[in-house]
């Protein structure tokens, strides 16, 4: 672990101007964090966060406008009447699948979409180029109602309520072959037994189930391994990422963004084809529940999923923007996806169970969003997610970001502003630890109570345990931490440059930072 003092008053002596000026000198030299001036050097010292979001970050999201419309008004939905529109909608996106492309397009009004007359199932999109769009999430735009929660389909499950609209993909995955030789971090090849069935432009599922107490160990480092961790112990350690063909060569593929997890072929390291939609996008819509109960965590399946109102499933190279989730359980999920940006979204209203999270999906960009709900958990990631991004997010000081077990890696709290409190992480016992290698602030702001000696891997705690956390630039009112439970720390009170980890990467890689990006609101 490093620890970085910057520049001491104390040196300030008004009759050493030539000391003064050297010091002055020195403070502007490292303002530079430390360990971004390494990484620019080597590439492995931090994640590379630089390839999360649509189209590897690289290109702004389109504004599709040369689709065809399909308007629900004329699959009979009517806005602000007392009547069910789901069947409508159901139609609007049937329609656009059907035709291979489309808007399904929203006016201005309230939609309802699960009253009491309706079928007890949720409404479905299964194809690439779908934009679902409205007319606005705020005041005056368009709002679709949940009046009803969808049943469970295990009571006792309390996870089990599907969401009310899910984008997903037909098909299966396709398994093609074997990982032949090791590839370290940063590496875009990938040498394979067989290419047979691939194409460039084709997306992969490269995927390691290894229960090896060497992978245990390394991930875990000097921390502990609990019995009661029994998928980690049994199952063993759980990397499922997907990665886009750029280029084959005979039996090495080229991949468009790189290996994030280090490949040793000893291991069965396994290549599938994914079935997968693309060029998926849902714009300004307000998604409304009925969510009105004081929430309880863990009470019933009510608090925890009844009223979920968003999964995109299967899904790459998409997006989620300008919309409102309010009164909701869970308000959107990114599940096994890739390349996904959801930006300016709020959630508001009565508290639930978690905000948006990155569920088992690669290269994720959560950015500008705002939960003012105060979910139980906030925004962040989740069952083996990887290089999911958290930028210039906020959250009340009276929850937490969300690192809901099951082996997530390499998440980025980027300009983060919000509360930081144990045990609203999330996860199951048996499937902690919360997450493993590659968490990191930078330049966070932590707005609840200071904290002394704030642990991420207490010995009495069951439901928070974080391994070697990096820390860089910390703002709180006191907070201090366990040195000996940090990967690195540096500015633990005070901000560093550069300002945003994401934007520098970006940077770094591109030469500079796309418009994209400096126009976000």
């Amino acid at each position: 672990m490093t620890q970085i003092k910057f520049f001491k008053r104390s040196l300030l002596k008004p009759s050493y101007t030539a000391v003064f000026l050297l010091s002055l000198a020195t403070a502007f030299a490292q303002k530079e964090a430390k360990i971004f001036t390494e990484y620019r050097k080597d590439k492995s010292i931090l994640p590379d966060f630089s390839y999360a979001g649509y189209q590897n970050g690289e290109k702004e999201i389109p504004n599709i406008t040369n689709y065809k419309v399909f308007d629900v008004t004329a699959f009979g939905a009517i806005a602000n009447d007392t009547l069910s529109d789901k069947i409508a909608i159901q139609n609007a996106i049937t329609a656009a699948n059907k035709n291979g492309s489309g808007i399904v397009f929203f006016p201005k009004g309230r939609f309802l979409v699960n009253e009491n007359e309706d079928e007890p199932n949720k409404i479905i999109s299964k194809g690439s180029n779908i934009i679902f769009r409205g007319s606005g999430s705020g005041i005056g735009g368009t709002e679709l109602f949940m009046k009803n929660t969808l049943p469970p389909a295990d009571p006792a499950k309390m996870w089990t309520v599907p969401p009310l609209f899910t984008f997903t993909s037909g098909g299966a995955d396709k398994k093609i072959g074997n990982v032949t030789e090791s590839a370290k971090i940063g590496s875009f090849d990938l040498k394979l037994n067989t290419t047979e069935g691939l194409k460039p432009g084709d997306w992969i599922i490269l995927k390691l189930l290894d229960n090896s107490q060497e992978l245990i160990k390394n991930e875990l480092g000097s921390n502990e391994l609990s019995p009661t961790w029994t998928n980690l112990i049994n199952k063993g350690i759980n990397v499922k990422v997907f990665y886009q063909i750029k280029k084959i060569n005979k039996e090495t593929i080229t991949l468009a963004a790189p290996i994030s997890y280090n490949i040793d072929s000893k291991y069965n390291w396994e290549v599938f084809k994914f079935a997968n939609s693309q060029e998926v996008g849902i714009e300004n819509i307000a998604f409304v529940g009925n969510w009105k109960d004081q929430f309880v965590h863990h009470r019933s399946w009510k608090d925890d999923s009844g009223f979920t109102m968003l999964n995109f499933s299967r899904l790459t190279n998409s997006w989620i923007k300008d919309c409102r989730f309010t009164d909701c359980s869970v308000a959107a999920i990114v599940l096994q996806s890739a390349n996904v940006s959801v930006l300016n979204c709020k959630v508001t209203g009565n508290g639930g169970h978690e905000a948006i999270t990155s569920n088992a999906s690669t290269n994720v960009l959560i950015a500008k969003c705002i939960d003012e709900a105060s979910q139980w958990h906030s925004f962040g990631s989740s069952h083996g997610s990887m290089n999911t991004v958290v930028y210039k997010c906020t959250y009340p000081a009276t929850t937490c970001f969300e690192s809901h077990a099951n082996q997530p890696r390499n998440t980025l709290l980027d300009q983060v502003e919000g509360g930081l409190m144990k045990n609203r992480a999330g996860g199951a016992e048996e499937n902690m630890p919360n997450h493993m290698q590659g968490l990191v602030f930078w330049n966070y702001k932590q707005t609840n109570e200071a904290v002394n000696n704030f642990e991420f891997w207490p010995k009495k705690e069951v439901y928070w345990k974080i391994p070697n956390p990096i820390i860089v630039g910390y703002k709180s009112t006191g907070t201090t931490f366990n040195p000996e439970q940090l990967g690195h720390s540096e500015s633990l009170d005070g901000k560093v440059e550069p300002a945003s980890l994401y934007e520098a990467q970006l940077k770094l890689r591109l030469k500079s930072v796309p418009e994209w990006l400096k126009n976000l609101k």
